[in-house]
């Protein structure tokens, strides 16, 4: 099989090149991926010295600049079509790469990989679909915050796309499908929710109503949907839970010898439920719908984190995940976006 070609924007990350290049060194030598560092080559050549990856297929792409995690997407990418994800997105578009991973300003990686790579054929609106720990495993949530504001079809589209990826990346062959609602009766919800529910019946086998938030982490549904502002509500707060718990745990344990006690007897299954919580363990949540695979990760990814990056990059190209869920929604048609949507989505992204 042809080795998976995957760049890397190594300026963006709250911690800088270090973590980014020294994960890509770890993927490189755990699944023989070819990966390409974007960014500054002076900084980039050192950082890959001291993860002792020189000796790896790894090479370097210049960029003249990067988007900040304080500017605004859109602008930035327009001022800066040589900054690290901009050029990392190209390499995607021009077939010098097949996946693209970054850490930088997601609303800048949102915006470079819909100027570069467009949308899917029939794909009305990208979503970010990100993996949510649950009592079965895990489920994906989309929209997790490309889209503030859906319409019920866009709703549909989450849902075919997200079964899709249970499917051929994940090995789910019957994946049930839920909505994010305020209670679990069919009468409850707004506008959106209501209206989409009835598309969602018409169209996904495996629909199962209304998902109250409880009821997201107990692995009620496989695949999750929601509008982005709603998703990235749940996003961050289950990430706040998690450290907090973390916290309240370190706090009860700390200064009481029998706990201290316990809590070394238990520390196996501890850690086990820290990493099961642990979004480095998921790498970055995947931009779909666009015509090429982009993993977009926590701006504060350490090395693991993008380990796992490149990792669920290279499962999304090998298991050529983006036709399936072309062929998939082509069964479902709804209406595509005009060519003014588009402009008006990258602009304002």
């Amino acid at each position: 099989m042809k080795s998976i070609r995957i760049a890397v924007d190594a300026m963006g990350g709250d911690h800088g090149p270090a973590p980014i290049v020294k994960g890509a060194v770890e993927a490189v030598r755990r699944f023989g991926h070819q990966v390409i560092l974007v960014g500054d080559p002076a900084i980039l050549e050192k950082e890959l010295a001291t993860a002792q990856g020189k000796d790896l297929p790894i090479r370097i792409v210049a960029s003249d600049s990067v988007v900040e995690m304080h500017e605004s997407p859109a602008q930035a990418c327009r001022q800066k079509p040589k900054s690290s994800i901009m050029i990392a997105a190209k390499l995607v578009a021009d077939k010098e790469a097949d996946a693209v991973v970054s850490a930088g300003n997601s609303g800048a990686t949102m915006a470079a990989a819909l100027w570069h790579l467009k949308r899917l054929p029939g794909v009305s609106r990208p979503a970010i679909m990100t993996f949510m720990p649950t009592l079965k495993g895990f489920c994906i949530l989309g929209d997790a915050g490309a889209n503030v504001d859906c319409k019920p079809k866009h709703l549909l589209q989450f849902a075919i796309m997200g079964s899709q990826l249970m499917k051929a990346v994940f090995g789910n062959p019957n994946p049930k499908v839920g909505i994010v609602s305020i209670g679990e009766e069919e009468t409850k919800g707004n506008e959106l929710t209501l209206a989409a529910s009835e598309l969602l019946k018409k169209h996904v086998p495996n629909f199962v109503g209304n998902v109250e938030g409880r009821d997201i982490p107990k692995g009620m549904a496989d695949v999750v949907v929601c509008d982005g502002f709603v998703g990235n509500v749940i996003l961050k707060f289950g990430e706040g839970l998690a450290s907090a718990l973390v916290g309240l745990i370190k706090e009860g344990v700390m200064g009481r010898p029998l706990a201290m006690l316990g809590g070394f007897l238990m520390r196996g299954a501890l850690r086990n439920v820290k990493k099961r919580t642990d979004y480095a363990e998921y790498g970055g949540a995947p931009l779909v719908g666009v015509n090429g695979v982009c993993i977009i990760c926590h701006g504060k990814s350490n090395s693991r984190a993008i380990y796992n990056a490149v990792r669920v990059a290279g499962e999304f190209v090998e298991k050529d995940a983006n036709r399936l869920i072309q062929e998939e929604l082509g069964r479902h048609p709804i209406d595509s976006p005009s060519s003014s949507a588009a402009a008006h989505v990258q602009l304002t992204v």
